[in-house]
């Protein structure tokens, strides 16, 4: 159970993320998580209504399950194996994030700010940043596990090209939109 509940050197998460793409590629599947969406919508029976989601979602049931093992996984490893103190914030990181009014998250992987008594305003974005990861998501026709994972790993070039996106976009919120919408 120790073993488990510590931090892994990336070469062994990154061997075996490479060892789970090769079975993927071996079965001729693909992996992503935000495809799920289209999946849970589909069971809907929308598609009859909304072209886009006018297919056989059956087929993907294997990620779907791949998705709530993501969840559950998530959910133990939270409760029962992890250690804040393998969590390390760089000083430089929680210095900028405090002159936005964030707290560093003491003993807690989350800051205080966005989970005990979230503001109106707070709530707000976290909802909006979720809609539009989503909708982005889609309109990249995946997001950044699909591409980054599964499409490189497959040598695809609009995968490399929605990677650099992805990079991009996350300097320029990081660096200039994250402060315009925290100071304002």
């Amino acid at each position: 159970m120790e073993v488990l509940s510590q931090t892994w050197h990336w070469s062994i998460s990154g061997f075996l993320i490479g060892v789970v793409m090769l079975a993927l590629i071996y079965f001729g599947k693909t992996f992503g998580m935000s495809s799920n969406l289209r999946s849970l919508c589909a069971m809907t029976g929308i598609g009859k209504k909304v072209s886009f989601f006018a297919w056989d979602w059956k087929a993907q049931r294997w990620n779907l399950v791949v998705a709530f093992g993501a969840m559950i996984g998530g959910f133990i490893a939270v409760h029962f194996l992890h250690d804040v103190s393998n969590v390390a914030i760089n000083p430089k990181t929680i210095e900028q994030l405090s002159t936005l009014g964030i707290d560093a998250p003491e003993g807690k992987l989350v800051p205080d700010a966005l989970i005990e008594n979230p503001s109106p305003r707070t709530i707000l974005l976290l909802i909006g940043g979720g809609l539009l990861i989503g909708f982005g998501s889609r309109y990249a026709g995946g997001c950044t596990s699909g591409h980054a994972i599964s499409g490189l790993s497959n040598l695809q070039l609009p995968s490399l090209k929605a990677v650099i996106g992805f990079f991009i976009g996350g300097l320029v919120m990081a660096h200039f939109l994250l402060p315009l919408i925290f100071n304002a």
